[in-house]
């Protein structure tokens, strides 16, 4: 059984792929520890992989215990694989290595409560696949890991005026409505709701479903998704006590007036949530997962390989997501 971590542990950022941008922004956050208020942390990783894409300074520890002492003078780091000689932008089977074994390591920091949440750089799901990863995503290799089931945990994508769930994530948009049903909405609902209270402090979540269909079906004219999936798993969670909403048509729901009349949208498929998101708040979205027994967060983007090692990188999403994990553990150590 996990127990939850102390107060001063520090945070787990596992690197995630050594080619990539990750190792940038974890060094471009930390110069900015004290701006930003943000709560200790250490990278696991490569610490070669940092000292190739950022001029701070950086400190090898032992173990995670020793972050906290190392934090103020140095960005720390956990070594847990040599990635070799990456070269950024150039991603590499040893680099995916690196980054699986770091994401390993740091899940068990957390569950161990050794760290207090966790927070995973990106990583290059082709490169992953290519040394036997299975999974869609970390996200669901992260559920996997606690022992969630998939449609129990919720990925969450998070800025300041707008947050989102994708109900289906990384399927064809063909596949889609097959992959519907009124059970896994009412389940995401439930994690959706649940989290917002346990991490986000929201005691009562008022969530809206955005209708799959232009128009949200206009009554069936344009699609029955609404009628006969969205609208009677909207009702069960009702009858459940959760203030959910809708379905509303898409393209009206996340203008700035808009936004003021719910706490989430949950949306149909990915590009319907991820848009939005990713138009409002580029640099600062957040990746959260909703439904574990710990915090994980992460920058809502990629490996960047393209800008890689050319200190071009925007820290603005780790920085938000170091921020949300630590905001969140409090919350939890609280409760």
């Amino acid at each position: 059984m996990m127990t939850s971590a102390p107060s001063a542990a520090p945070l787990a950022i596992a690197m995630g792929d050594p080619a990539g941008v990750g190792p940038e922004i974890i060094g471009k956050s930390w110069a900015v520890r004290s701006l930003r208020s943000l709560p200790p942390f250490a990278a696991i990783g490569d610490p070669a992989a940092i000292a190739r894409v950022w001029s701070g300074p950086v400190e090898a520890i032992d173990t995670i215990d020793d972050a906290p002492a190392v934090f103020d003078r140095a960005l720390p780091v956990l070594a847990v694989a040599d990635a070799g000689p990456v070269t950024p932008g150039e991603p590499s089977i040893a680099g995916a290595r690196a980054a699986f074994e770091a994401l390993e390591r740091s899940i068990a920091l957390v569950r161990n409560a050794d760290a207090r949440a966790l927070v995973t750089g990106p990583v290059s799901k082709a490169q992953l696949y290519g040394i036997g990863f299975n999974h869609p995503g970390q996200t669901e290799f992260v559920a996997e890991r606690c022992g969630v089931a998939g449609d129990d945990a919720v990925m969450m994508l998070a800025g300041p005026s707008l947050r989102v769930v994708p109900i289906t994530v990384h399927v064809p948009l063909a596949q889609v409505t097959s992959l519907l049903s009124v059970d896994l909405i009412v389940a995401k609902g439930r994690a959706a709701a649940a989290g917002l209270t346990r991490d986000f402090g929201i005691a009562t979540p008022r969530l809206a479903f955005a209708g799959i269909n232009p128009h949200a079906g206009e009554g069936g004219a344009i699609g029955r998704e609404e009628i006969d999936l969205l609208a009677p798993a909207i009702a069960r969670l009702r009858a459940e006590g959760i203030d959910a909403t809708g379905p509303f048509a898409a393209d009206t729901l996340f203008h700035a007036r808009a936004r003021t009349g719910y706490d989430v949208v949950l949306c149909c498929y990915h590009d319907q949530a991820l848009v939005p998101i990713k138009t409002l708040h580029f640099d600062e979205g957040v990746n959260v997962t909703l439904g574990l027994p710990i915090v994980r967060t992460s920058p809502d983007h990629g490996t960047a390989f393209g800008i890689a090692g050319r200190d071009q990188a925007h820290p603005g999403a780790m920085i938000a997501a170091i921020a949300m994990a630590g905001q969140a553990a409090d919350r939890r150590a609280a409760a």
